[in-house]
């Protein structure tokens, strides 16, 4: 039995008090981040929040199996946010899902409408010819999340009929603007399980849940979230179907709100590591910029777009052949300079030989 089908359902439970101490150190560290956003320079600053936002729009679309084009990405927020780029995004995907992510923290106090989430589904999805976006799901075929072949398929879980999506959608937008859950995670959390378990779109519900969970978040703080929901959860890609599956066959909600906080915890973590890398990064380019030819700054910014965890594997020659389209001969003298000039670090020997960006 799914949980829209007991009979108290929406009614959720929860024990608060098993969360105490983890929503004790949210709120310290909630307080640690804005304060350190804060009192950092504004190109700094600004920076911190567009790697944040740029994090969210990538990784709301891995967790879905999805690829978005980073830089394009990149480009369409900091246009969107009126702020110089290098290149013109051409993936009208991209852009949708940075006008979305933009939204969101633009409007965080507002209520929760339901023309707002349509219009935040048509922003994600008015690309695809194949969905209709901006509309709740219709049609008398169940609303199914299935996993393996055609043949075997596993049903995980099936969500309300269709002809039942208005109604459960208005009774979700009355109880998420009248709810008296005081904490922003507990909040966040029921939120995203609620709107999960209605499944209310043909695609594209888990990026709109989480929207709608970092909404949540945003209001109960009275400011935009400094963290990525979205990469934290994608990072525990697994254990996060687990936890939503196991919480869509009950209405006591305690082991999920457990989940979610720890990945709230864990996305703090990781945002104070963005920004200590912001800061990094930016010292940085303002120590070698000027000596790298235009090859190598290409370089460089792409592996500094992976974040803290650096390049997968380091860099080598074929890898800078590839990014800057040079030859071998080329690649090699570059790469030979960058390691002279203490900027990257080579590892291995012959075909084996892998660089590692110093920062």
């Amino acid at each position: 039995m799914y949980n829209w089908q007991h009979k108290n359902w929406p009614e959720f439970t929860f024990d608060s008090s098993s969360i105490d101490n983890v929503l004790m150190k949210f709120m310290l560290k909630a307080g640690e981040l804005k304060g350190i956003i804060s009192a950092l320079p504004e190109d700094i600053s600004t920076e911190t929040i567009i790697q944040i936002m740029v994090s969210e729009a990538i990784k709301t679309s891995e967790i879905e199996g999805e690829i978005i084009n980073r830089i394009d990405v990149m480009s369409s927020i900091r246009k969107n946010l009126g702020l110089p780029i290098s290149k013109e995004p051409k993936d009208k995907n991209a852009i949708g899902l940075s006008q979305l992510i933009i939204d969101v923290r633009n409007t965080y106090r507002q209520p929760l409408t339901e023309s707002k989430i349509l219009e935040w589904h048509k922003l994600l999805m008015g690309n695809n010819n194949r969905i209709n976006a901006g509309q709740w799901r219709k049609g008398t075929e169940p609303m199914q999340v299935i996993s393996g072949s055609a043949s075997n398929p596993k049903v995980h879980f099936e969500a309300p009929p269709s002809k039942n999506i208005s109604k459960e959608m208005k009774r979700f937008i009355e109880w998420y603007n009248k709810s008296e859950i005081s904490s922003p995670i507990i909040k966040a959390a029921v939120a995203h399980l609620y709107f999960e378990s209605i499944h209310p779109f043909e695609d594209g519900n888990g990026r709109i849940g989480r929207a709608i969970a970092e909404k949540a978040l945003s209001q109960g703080f009275d400011h935009p979230i400094m963290f990525s929901i979205s990469k934290s959860i994608e990072e525990n890609r697994s254990a996060y179907y687990i936890a939503l599956q196991n919480a869509q066959q009950k209405l006591d909600l305690t082991k999920w709100i457990q989940w979610f906080a720890s990945i709230i915890i864990f996305a703090q973590d990781d945002a104070e590591k963005t920004i200590q890398f912001t800061v990094k990064k930016v010292k940085f380019f303002d120590k070698y910029d000027k000596d790298f030819n235009e090859r190598q700054r290409k370089v460089i910014n792409r592996i500094l777009e992976e974040g803290f965890n650096g390049f997968k594997g380091g860099m080598n020659v074929k890898k800078y052949i590839s990014i800057t389209g040079t030859s071998k001969a080329t690649a090699t003298r570059d790469l030979q300079e960058l390691t002279e000039m203490n900027v990257f670090l080579m590892k291995g020997a012959g075909r084996a030989t892998s660089y590692q960006l110093i920062i």
